[in-house]
């Protein structure tokens, strides 16, 4: 398993670090917090030239075709940040539900929009009071001839309120994986949706009212098969979350150590203290496991292997690594630590928020269970 980046991963790399020191230092971030949409349209279109948003979408629907190797470099990078905005609910896990459920005119009429960020997309799965998975679907249309009539919410919506498709899974057959997938517009009449306050990951919640939707908003054209390319899309996607997560607890390592070399406590620098260097060392096994769990599972998709058990591990444990990092980081801080300009705040927020997108540790812990049990 050859884990080194290519001559292409590391200019991308270095490309990428460079765009988030030029147009996304500290102060922006900071000050991204307080918006609905959190990201700025520049820097949207800045990835849309650069070609960062299609870098999943094949060459012939307008993207670049990449590898999810190659996507997790730039995961990895945004992490750091860590930069809000729709890069993963649109060019990842809304492009690659397209690619595994749509019609090829769905394909053609989607995902050249998501290429060039002028469509966004995002998943809406739980409905409220429910759990992740199949099981917390209960969301079922009604039909109006051919027409679909959608009510209700769905909640835990990322990037809702810059989305300007979201593609909701609602039940429509009895068994446990009977459910469709349907793109609504949410321009369209009776769709509203509100950012939920407390999570820095842009969660929100749309809400639909007696929206009614043609027959060719059924992405594949086929009832009840949607669990299936759902599920397909979220083991190739869920390892770039992963990601973005092992970013964040880079981040988090080099402010702690940075912090532990210059900060003068007794005479010297507080480094040299047991108990500091006990909690780097925690978040750097943190960062370690998270890292390689992740490349593991990239690395296996990537080469045609079994991956399903990998990338539910890599989930679980990028989940815990980055909450804990957090932890020992704020360990190693103190007071300092919760500053908002400081910038520790914001990693200690998003990591909250990603713990439990896509399914918490505790969900991917038993699914890994299942898929190793022979």
């Amino acid at each position: 398993m050859d884990l080194a980046l290519t001559e292409e991963q590391q200019l991308l790399k270095n490309t990428v670090r460079s765009f988030m020191e030029r147009e996304a230092p500290k102060q922006t971030l900071v000050a991204l917090q307080g918006s609905e949409r959190g990201l700025e349209p520049g820097m949207w279109e800045t990835a849309a030239r650069v070609g960062w948003l299609g870098m999943l979408i094949p060459d012939e629907y307008g993207g670049s075709g990449g590898s999810l190797t190659d996507a997790a470099v730039l995961f990895e990078e945004l992490g750091r940040g860590p930069l809000p905005g729709p890069f993963f609910s649109s060019a990842v896990l809304g492009a690659l539900t397209v690619l595994e459920a749509g019609t090829e005119e769905q394909k053609r009429q989607l995902l050249p929009g998501v290429a060039l960020g002028q469509t966004v997309l995002s998943v809406a799965v739980t409905d409220p009071n429910n759990s992740w998975g199949p099981v917390g679907v209960t969301m079922t249309p009604s039909r109006r001839g051919e027409a679909y009539l959608l009510n209700g919410a769905k909640t835990f919506v990322p990037d809702a309120v810059a989305a300007t498709h979201v593609i909701v899974v609602v039940r429509t057959g009895a068994g446990l994986e009977d459910v469709s997938l349907l793109v609504v517009d949410t321009s369209a009449r009776g769709v509203r949706t509100r950012l939920l306050p407390g999570f820095i990951g842009w969660q929100g919640e749309l809400m639909l009212d007696d929206v009614e939707l043609p027959a060719s908003a059924l992405l594949g054209g086929q009832e009840n098969g949607g669990w299936t390319a759902l599920e397909s899309a979220l083991e190739k996607a869920t390892p770039l979350l992963c990601a973005y997560q092992v970013g964040g607890c880079q981040a988090v390592f080099e402010l702690s150590v940075l912090y532990s070399q210059t900060r003068i406590q007794f005479g010297q620098a507080i480094g040299r203290f047991q108990r500091v260097q006990d909690h780097i060392i925690r978040l750097t096994n943190h960062l370690d496991s998270a890292r390689w769990t992740t490349n593991e599972a990239l690395w296996k998709l990537d080469s045609g292997r079994p991956a399903r058990a990998s990338v539910h591990m890599a989930k679980a444990v990028s989940s815990e690594a980055y909450l804990e990092a957090c932890n020992a980081a704020h360990e190693v801080h103190a007071g300092i630590g919760s500053s908002q300009e400081y910038g520790l705040v914001k990693h200690t927020q998003m990591s909250r928020t990603l713990f439990h997108v896509l399914g918490d540790p505790k969900w991917h812990k038993r699914r890994m269970a299942d898929a190793l049990d022979w």
